[in-house]
């Protein structure tokens, strides 16, 4: 069962006007605001571009409206259905709260106007890529969208570390292009085309996908993977905090998203071929794992908010690779609102902190309360799936995702966490989000069912990877300082040193010249000493 249908419905001309509105609108404004840049005032660029984004969060509203009333379709290389309207409201959504944020945040900066212009250009590209139904405008529209923030991301260009970040962003992402040209260029050779709809149909028809399709797809995959800054080419992902913090939430709740939105549209591609599956579950593993890692080294908010994305983006990879689409989907939205909402609310987040680390210490976790925190976790997730309609003939991959959900329940569950009444509020909390987890999951499905089964090596490799994590950090958690913690912290903060060994290569001239000087003969330091220490 494929996460496409195959037949194509034509949308009526009312229908397609409806789903453009969006984009349309944004891109209006943007163009209104590049017309009088030398005139408008910052104040009213800021609502000019509110006004855009209200008319087209309503025509967002109204494309869901009308696809739940009338169904889905295609027609002048654009299309209706379920994730396209959704991620749209949700760009919407989030890009009409980030624009409301802008003017106090940014209030008396200099290329205020051009922000506001920069955002609108990006959401319109981002709403396009969302919408589209033909493989040309998606690319063009993705590209677009990256461009346009390269503008939003050397806001304070006066920084070095944040043209070093726009600088490896523009690589990446023109990396990123080439695979979608590539990507094109031989479907251009396939008899099914570059239109998604009849892509879809195409491939749920034929039984085995010529060698140049097959190859088109990994591209694709790998555009993903660049895009969605999956690791070692995370960098710019990280480095990018030194944009504004509207910004930020933009580029980590919207823009690096879109990668899994594209590999819903070529689903039946992707479930036909191995190698991308492989290589989306392959690097969408390492990332989530890895990322984890680093992220419990990270004491700003920000960075570690960065490394969750990257965590989160291969997660997100990883159930496309495993053919989950309405998981995938589903994790999308969830992600994209709490990170627009985690960043744009880091200043309170950073006194909740401080105020954290003036109480006591919390005493380490003890390896029997951490298991016996996954064993009910476990539990509730299994009931959970019980009354979201699992049972044992549900495909392998989904049990998996459904381990991994009741292992990240596991610190709300860890019996003494909490004292009486406050465990139970922990626990039934834990319950109710696993039950609406998997409702959603369910909910989705009914629109978009989940494709083929994924073969064994692929979720079984998930599955290990998973547990060897949870298992890592409940040895890390009971012993923080023992010897295993001291061994991979040096690692784990410097990133594993992925990102350097990437920029070593891709600019070897500046690495060079940037190069620390060689180390100088010192006195050894006393055993002891009465002040200063780390």
């Amino acid at each position: 069962m494929t996460t496409a249908s195959t037949e194509v419905v034509s949308l009526a001309g009312w229908h397609v006007l409806l789903v453009l509105l969006p984009a349309l609108a944004a891109a209006l404004g943007a163009l209104a605001l590049a017309a009088g840049r030398r005139t408008v005032s910052p104040q009213a660029a800021w609502r000019v571009a509110q006004g855009s984004l209200l008319a087209a969060l309503v025509g967002a509203v109204l494309a869901l409206g009308a696809l739940a009333l009338h169904g889905g379709g295609t027609g002048w290389g654009l299309r209706a259905d379920l994730p396209g309207v959704l991620v749209a409201l949700l760009v919407c959504c989030v890009g009409a709260v980030i624009v409301r944020f802008c003017p106090a945040y940014l209030a008396g900066e200099r290329g205020e106007t051009g922000a506001a212009r920069r955002l609108l250009a990006v959401l319109a590209a981002a709403l396009v890529v969302a919408v589209a139904d033909h493989l040309l405008l998606l690319a063009l529209a993705w590209a677009g969208c990256g461009l346009a923030m390269q503008g939003l991301l050397g806001f304070y260009a006066e920084r070095p570390a944040a043209r070093r970040a726009a600088a490896k962003h523009f690589v990446m992402a023109r990396a990123a292009d080439l695979c979608m040209a590539g990507a094109l260029l031989l479907l251009a050779l396939s008899p099914g085309g570059w239109r998604i709809g009849e892509l879809q149909a195409w491939a749920a028809q034929s039984g085995t996908l010529p060698g140049e399709v097959q190859a088109a797809v990994v591209l694709v995959a790998l555009a993903a993977v660049l895009r969605c800054a999956l690791m070692p080419f995370h960098g710019w992902l990280i480095q990018v905090m030194e944009a504004p913090t509207p910004v930020s939430a933009l580029l980590h709740a919207g823009v690096v998203n879109l990668g899994g939105l594209v590999l819903i549209r070529l689903a039946p591609l992707v479930e036909q071929t191995l190698a991308a599956q492989a290589l989306l579950v392959a690097a969408g593993t390492l990332t989530a794992v890895l990322a984890a890692l680093v992220m419990s080294t990270r004491v700003s908010i920000k960075v570690a908010l960065a490394w969750s994305t990257c965590a989160q983006m291969g997660f997100m990879l990883l159930q496309c690779g495993l053919g989950l689409w309405p998981l995938a989907l589903l994790h999308l939205v969830a992600h994209s609102l709490y990170k627009a909402h985690a960043f744009l609310r880091t200043g309170s987040v950073v006194q909740a902190v401080q105020l954290r680390r003036l109480g006591p210490a919390d005493a380490p976790a003890s390896p029997a309360r951490l298991f016996m925190g996954a064993a009910l976790g476990l539990g509730l997730a299994a009931a959970a799936g019980w009354v979201a309609g699992m049972d044992a003939g549900s495909p392998p991959a989904q049990w998996v995702m459904a381990g991994i959900l009741a292992l990240a329940l596991t610190p709300l569950l860890q019996p003494q966490a909490a004292q009486g009444w406050r465990w139970a509020v922990s626990a039934l909390g834990a319950l109710a989000l696993a039950i609406a987890g998997f409702g959603l999951h369910h909910l989705l499905g009914a629109w978009m069912p989940s494709g083929a089964p994924a073969a064994a090596p692929l979720w079984a490799g998930v599955a290990l990877a998973m547990a060897g994590l949870f298992a890592l950090q409940c040895v890390l958690a009971a012993w923080p300082r023992g010897a295993l913690a001291r061994r991979l912290y040096p690692w784990c903060w410097g990133g594993l040193f992925l990102d350097e060994a990437l920029s070593r290569w891709l600019w070897p001239a500046r690495a060079a010249r940037i190069a620390p000087p060689r180390p100088r003969p010192v006195r050894a330091l006393k055993p002891a000493t009465t002040t200063g220490g780390r």
